[in-house]
């Protein structure tokens, strides 16, 4: 069953039935003009008493759950949809790596490019697409750099239905391929993300479909968060610190989401420290973390094409959910993102994209400011695989 019970404003708290909003908040939104980050925001609602009796009900059943039982049962309990409406493609429950290779000391790394299109993004996609089968819509539109584009793709290819796509001219020429491998509908985009964000607003105002945008759907945050269940599960404990490459800024905030919904269930007591790692370029949420006045990110430029945003949608939900954790913006250039992509590689075999190394490069910033505590559980978000990007990858000889 499904302890879902509806959804929740960001910005006034006001709440809504299940089916009587589909986006964001119909008050809050009214503000919202294109080139601004997202206003009303929804989250999802849950009975978390219910939550805490059948999850201690689950731990006496199953005293010695191994981790991928205990993943299960999270994101089901968790879940604002049935399982009876998921593809059969097996999103999620990637590998917590532990390496100590890197640097000398633990650090877990959670790679999420072992998913079927080799992304994080893919924890979302699954979400609205079963959303759009319980919701009998046939049609799903989307923006992206690539990434979100080619797991919608993937996973509208698993269900039968069809994907929509704005993506950049200039995405990764692989992500490209992925999108057009599952047949997807792709319409290129003469300029960024944000106009692609803006032409997929437009499509989805005048077809009938789901719009999947990232933080316009509230499923993209919840899909997000199954990230979060499972490195609880993982570890058996809150992490210390998680660094996540941050772009548009719901990554950061479905984690955050996810220990939160832990928290109120009383499963957890506390919140990790999340780290948002952004690079140079295209830092509007650190920059907003640091002066609490929100811009653009003036020219956003970046080898770490999935998070190079301009207007991130989720601003205002990813300075929150650092301040509610007590953590922090940091700016990486592409250099150190690049170092730290050889490193991973070289180091630990995995070939991540330039977006997921920016983590490891912020990770070493922080270890220099003598912001991370001795012996802390230290998770490093990779997001996606780097064969998504191979022209990205730079060699000297």
């Amino acid at each position: 069953m499904s302890y879902f019970s509806g959804y929740r404003c960001t910005r006034c708290g006001h709440e809504y039935e299940q089916d009587q909003v589909s986006y964001l908040c119909p008050a809050c939104s009214k503000h919202y003009q294109p080139g601004m980050p997202l206003l009303g925001i929804l989250e999802c609602v849950f009975d978390y008493a219910q939550i805490a009796v059948a999850w201690e009900e689950f731990s006496i059943a199953f005293p010695d759950a191994n981790p991928t039982q205990k993943i299960e049962e999270l994101c089901e309990l968790f879940s604002p949809v049935d399982k009876e409406y998921y593809t059969n493609l097996p999103v999620g429950n990637t590998p917590l790596i532990c390496s100590q290779s890197l640097v000398g000391e633990t650090l877990y790394l959670k790679f999420d490019g072992v998913n079927p299109s080799g992304s994080y993004k893919d924890r979302a996609s699954s979400l609205v697409v079963a959303e759009a089968k319980r919701l009998d819509i046939k049609e799903i539109v989307t923006a992206s750099t690539g990434n979100a584009a080619a797991s919608l793709a993937a996973l509208c290819a698993a269900a039968g239905l069809k994907a929509v796509i704005f993506a950049p001219a200039k995405a990764p020429a692989a992500k490209l391929v992925q999108i057009k491998i599952h047949k997807a509908e792709l319409h290129l985009v003469d300029g960024t993300y944000d106009d692609a964000f803006a032409a997929a607003m437009e499509y989805s105002a005048t077809h009938e479909c789901l719009n999947r945008n990232t933080a316009y759907h509230p499923f993209t945050i919840e899909g997000k968060k199954t990230g979060g269940l499972e490195l609880y599960a993982q570890l058996g404990q809150v992490p210390d610190y998680i660094f996540v490459p941050t772009g548009d800024g719901v990554i950061l905030s479905g984690l955050a989401k996810a220990f939160y919904d832990l928290k109120e269930t009383g499963i957890t007591d506390r919140l990790p420290v999340l780290v948002a790692a952004q690079a140079a370029s295209s830092d509007a949420i650190t920059s907003y973390w640091e002066t609490g006045v929100y811009q653009d990110a003036k020219k956003p430029h970046t080898v770490a094409d999935s998070i190079s945003v301009k207007t991130p949608s989720a601003a205002h939900l990813a300075v929150k959910a650092l301040k509610d954790s007590h953590g922090m913006g940091i700016r990486v250039s592409d250099a150190e993102i690049l170092s730290a992509q050889k490193m991973l590689a070289s180091r630990t075999g995995i070939f991540c994209e330039p977006s997921s190394a920016a983590t490891l490069a912020a990770y070493f910033q922080a270890r220099e400011q003598g912001w991370i505590k001795d012996e802390a559980k230290v998770v490093l978000m990779l997001t996606g695989h780097g064969l998504k990007d191979i022209e990205a990858v730079k060699f000297d000889d």
